[in-house]
């Protein structure tokens, strides 16, 4: 004989497996939630396509027709100096240049070269052949102490020596370009010993290989 409480039972378990029916059905036909970029570590690049320039439009257009100039590679400088200042090398795509203390070539407000200089002035010269330039500048300066006339004197005389020098071991081909600045062009400021003693200084230059 069923009683009404095992009919109660029967309907409860018919309902509990309905509803678990229905929850399986779910989870088949259920729509995945939209995929969404990971900025995380380790995730993969954005490979969406860049906004198209549209090169036509007015907005974009330079005055009077004028377009932009061509892309160049950037003109790196690369600058090396000794721990004493004594000599800083700077290097361009274009050129090198070399830049030698006045103490380190020459005494006390003289055009004499020195005992150091030599092997100095030999490295350059080696640089200079190994670049193949045909074409090199030598620009003495000087600090703001004393006449600016005694100074350009001075600068002008100590580039010329080094001038000689370069030239007693490059091929007699090559051409020179010799100037004295005297306290024109600092590079450092002549309010202190330090600042001057950079800015009394012979400048050699010349074009890199191939250019």
């Amino acid at each position: 004989m069923t009683t009404l409480r095992d009919r109660r039972a029967r309907t409860r378990a018919r309902r509990g497996s309905l509803l678990a029916a229905l929850a399986s059905t779910a989870l088949l036909v259920a729509p995945s939630p939209a995929a969404r970029a990971d900025s995380g570590p380790g995730a993969p690049a954005d490979t969406t396509p860049p906004v198209k320039i549209d090169t036509g439009d007015s907005d974009l257009r330079m005055p009077g027709n004028a377009k932009l100039a061509p892309g160049r590679v950037l003109d790196i400088k690369s600058v090396v100096e000794t721990d004493d200042g004594d000599e800083r090398r700077e290097d361009t795509n274009a050129k090198v240049k070399f830049a030698l203390q006045a103490e380190v070539l020459f005494g006390k407000d003289s055009s004499r070269l020195g005992g150091e200089a030599s092997a100095r002035i030999k490295a350059i010269a080696q640089e200079i052949e190994k670049q193949n330039a045909t074409s090199v500048r030598v620009f003495g300066f000087t600090d703001d102490l004393g006449s600016a006339l005694h100074g350009i004197k001075l600068s002008k005389e100590r580039a010329n020596a080094v001038q000689r020098a370069l030239s007693a071991d490059l091929d007699s081909a090559v051409q020179y370009e010799i100037r004295g600045y005297g306290e024109q062009y600092p590079i450092a400021d002549n309010s202190s010993e330090a600042g001057r003693r950079k800015n009394r200084r012979v400048e050699v230059s010349f074009a890199r290989a191939g250019e």
